[in-house]
C-alpha cells in the first residue's frame, strides 16, 4: 500500500474514532508535521484544552503530530475539501492558497520580533487570517516560529557565501525568489526528507529557526548556524469552512478566544525554546553559531518587496500597513 493510501486509511480511521467518541461532543481533527515535543504542538494542545473548557466539552481538538494524516500541503488540500477539519501550516506554504500571506514571507519585512508581534496581534493579522474565507478555510491563530537563518556545512557571512550552493527551501515562490537573489540554488525538499538530504549532501544548506537543530536533530548533520535572520515565518492554525460553518456563533467565539489565548501562550514560550535550542546545538551538538552583518542580505533581497507589491493593490496596501507598524 502506498504512503498516500496509508494516510487516507489513517484519516478515515481517525474520522470513525472521533465520530464514535461521543454522540454530543464534536472533536476536530488537526494535523501537523512537527513532533509532539515541539513548542507548536504544546501550544495547540493548550488551545484544545481551552476550547473544551470554554464550550463545556462541546468542542475539542484531537491533534495528529508527525504528519500522520499527510504533509503540510496535503493537509491544506484536505482542509479545503472538508476531509480534514484543521491543520497547522505556515505562511510560506499558505501563499499558494491565499496570496495575502506572501506579504509576511518577505525577507526583512519585520524589523524585530516586537514589530512582528504588533502585526499578528492587531487588525492586520486578523485581516490576513480572514482573507481566505472564500477559499475553503480561515486562519484562527499565528504561532511564531521566530526568525529563520541559514545552516549547513559552512558559515554564511554574506550573500557571496551562498553563491551556487544548493539551499533547501519550502515550496514557496517567496522562499525560492529570496534564495535566487542571494545567489543560491533553491531546492524544494519535503521537511521529512531534509535530515537525510543534509546528511548525504543533496543540499549544502537549509534555512529555518534554531529548533530545527534540536527537535529535528539537524544539528547532528550540520556544522554551522549563521544568524542572518532573514524572515519570520509563523505557523498558522487553520480550520475548514465546513467545520467553521457547523459551529454556533458561541462556539465560533470560543474557538477565536482559545486560539487567541494559545497565540499569546506560544509567543511567551517561544523565545525560551529558541535560545535553549541554540545553546544545546552549540554545547552538545558541536554546531558553531555565527554572527552575521545583515546589511548585504537586506540590500540583495529588497527588490522582492516591490515585486510582491506590484502583484496587486491589496498586497501593496498590506505591505505598507505592515511596514508602518515598525514605528
Amino acid at each position: 500500500m502506498t504512503t498516500k493510501a496509508l494516510r487516507h486509511t489513517a484519516l478515515i480511521s481517525a474520522a470513525l474514532f472521533v465520530s464514535a467518541a461521543s454522540a454530543h461532543a464534536q472533536t476536530l481533527r488537526l494535523n501537523h508535521n512537527n513532533p509532539e515535543d515541539h513548542p507548536t504542538h504544546v501550544s495547540m494542545q493548550y488551545m484544545s484544552e481551552r476550547l473544551s473548557e470554554l464550550t463545556d466539552g462541546e468542542l475539542d481538538i484531537r491533534i495528529y503530530a508527525n504528519a500522520q494524516l499527510g504533509s503540510q500541503r496535503e493537509s491544506m488540500e484536505l482542509v479545503q475539501n472538508c476531509t480534514l477539519d484543521m491543520a497547522r501550516s505556515n505562511t510560506a506554504e499558505l501563499e499558494a492558497f491565499e496570496p495575502m500571506y506572501s506579504a509576511m514571507n518577505l525577507p526583512f519585512i519585520f524589523e524585530s520580533e516586537e514589530h512582528f508581534e504588533r502585526v499578528i496581534n492587531g487588525d492586520i493579522g486578523q485581516d490576513i487570517l480572514n482573507a481566505s474565507g472564500d477559499k475553503g478555510f480561515i486562519g484562527v491563530a499565528f504561532l511564531t516560529e521566530g526568525a529563520r537563518s541559514f545552516y549547513g556545512d559552512r558559515a554564511i557571512h554574506s550573500p557571496a557565501d551562498l553563491e551556487g550552493l544548493k539551499v533547501r527551501v519550502q515550496p514557496s515562490p517567496s522562499a525560492i525568489r529570496m534564495v535566487e537573489l542571494l545567489g543560491g540554488s533553491p531546492t524544494p525538499i519535503d521537511w521529512g526528507e531534509l535530515y537525510s538530504a543534509l546528511q548525504q549532501g543533496v543540499v549544502e544548506m537549509a534555512e529555518n529557526n534554531p529548533t530545527a537543530l534540536t527537535n529535528a536533530r539537524h544539528g547532528e548533520v550540520v556544522s554551522h548556524f549563521s544568524l542572518d535572520e532573514h524572515t519570520i515565518i509563523p505557523s498558522v492554525v487553520v480550520i475548514s469552512s465546513c467545520a467553521w460553518d457547523r459551529m454556533s456563533e458561541d462556539q465560533q467565539a470560543a474557538m477565536r478566544q482559545a486560539a487567541s489565548e494559545a497565540q499569546a501562550f506560544h509567543s511567551e514560550s517561544w523565545n525560551k525554546a529558541a535560545m535553549a535550542a541554540l545553546e544545546t546545538a552549540e554545547t552538545e551538538m558541536g554546531v558553531e553559531i555565527n554572527e552575521v552583518d545583515k546589511a548585504p542580505f537586506i540590500e540583495a533581497v529588497m527588490p522582492m518587496h516591490d515585486e510582491v507589491a506590484n502583484q496587486s493593490a491589496e498586497l501593496a496596501d498590506l505591505i505598507s500597513r505592515i511596514k508602518a507598524e515598525a514605528n
